[in-house]
């Protein structure tokens, strides 16, 4: 099973990702998670792409692309994989699709979470994410059990320094022009399934699987 997950930032696709993932026991592949940990790193990538993800910019497709080929042609990905974050733009989608071309394999079900602008900067403005494990909380959905502190691994809890409103509706600008023509591409190939990302994270779950089933 081989699925990709679309939608605005702050639609959920790294929740659903995740449940997904423990759902099928196929990998989750984040763009987003790849490119902050090369950030954390301070690797040659990880310097270049800062200077576009601090603005709310697209990372430049050869530096994702190329993190993506080598992803997918790791074992684990044999069975399937689910990503989340990519691809964002036209011609990564044709990259991608090249790239399977070659592995003799194609995209099963491109799943499009939509959600209103609004719904979007409520989410995101009162998200914090763990510096040491990824998870995430939400100071009114999703708050820790104790401030700024992970429930799972104990770690400290942040904001991301692109989840601040200015940024966030220059990231929904940003889609809008370059992502979301994406849905026109994965309809003509007759593997577009749109699903509400409103409601509990549970309820939105039930409708993914209903696509992707």
């Amino acid at each position: 099973m081989r699925l990709i997950l679309l939608g605005p930032p702050g639609a959920g696709k790294g929740t659903q990702a995740k449940m997904l993932k423990d759902k099928f026991c196929i990998p989750q592949i984040s763009t987003g998670d790849i490119l902050r940990q090369a950030v954390k790193d301070n690797a040659e990538l990880g310097i270049k792409a800062k200077l576009f993800m601090d603005v709310g910019q697209l990372v430049p497709d050869d530096v994702v692309i190329g993190l993506i080929k080598e992803r997918i042609k790791q074992a684990d990905c044999e069975a399937g994989f689910i990503l989340d974050g990519f691809p964002r733009t036209i011609v990564q989608a044709e990259k991608l699709s090249e790239t399977l071309d070659e592995m003799g394999s194609v995209i099963d079900t491109v799943v499009d979470l939509e959600v209103d602008a609004d719904e979007v900067i409520s989410r995101l403005a009162g998200r914090s994410t763990c510096q040491d494990c990824g998870g995430m909380f939400h100071e009114e959905s999703c708050p820790p059990k104790a401030a700024g502190i992970c429930d799972s691994c104990g770690g400290t809890l942040a904001q991301r320094q692109d989840d601040n409103t200015e940024t966030i509706l220059k990231r929904l600008d940003v889609y809008q022009e370059s992502t979301a023509p994406l849905k026109q591409f994965y309809k003509k190939q007759g593997n577009l399934k749109t699903v509400t990302a409103r409601g509990s994270v549970e309820e939105i779950f039930s409708r993914v699987l209903e696509m992707v089933k």
